[in-house]
């Protein structure tokens, strides 16, 4: 059962690798992003959406922690 888990999840993980090679190259038109008055150079749009893809993957398990460690240390205020 364990060598099916993990089987399934390389072909998930190559899956979405090939989705995102195949929207890297399909997106090379440049673009200018600009926020708050601060602009990037002309870039392909691919390379601002998978930057957003890796921030968005990152925040979300730095945000559970953070949340976790909150709730963990207010059980502990309320047991004693």
């Amino acid at each position: 059962m364990r060598g099916i888990k993990r089987i399934v999840a390389v072909l998930t993980v190559l899956l979405i690798a090939l989705l995102v090679l195949a929207f890297i190259l399909e997106n090379q038109q440049k673009a200018t992003l600009s926020v708050l008055g601060w602009s990037t150079s002309q870039m392909p749009v691919s390379v601002f959406v998978v930057l957003a893809l890796i921030v968005g993957l990152l925040a979300g398990p730095v945000l559970v922690l953070l949340f976790r460690r909150k709730s963990h240390k207010q059980s502990f205020s309320s047991a004693s």
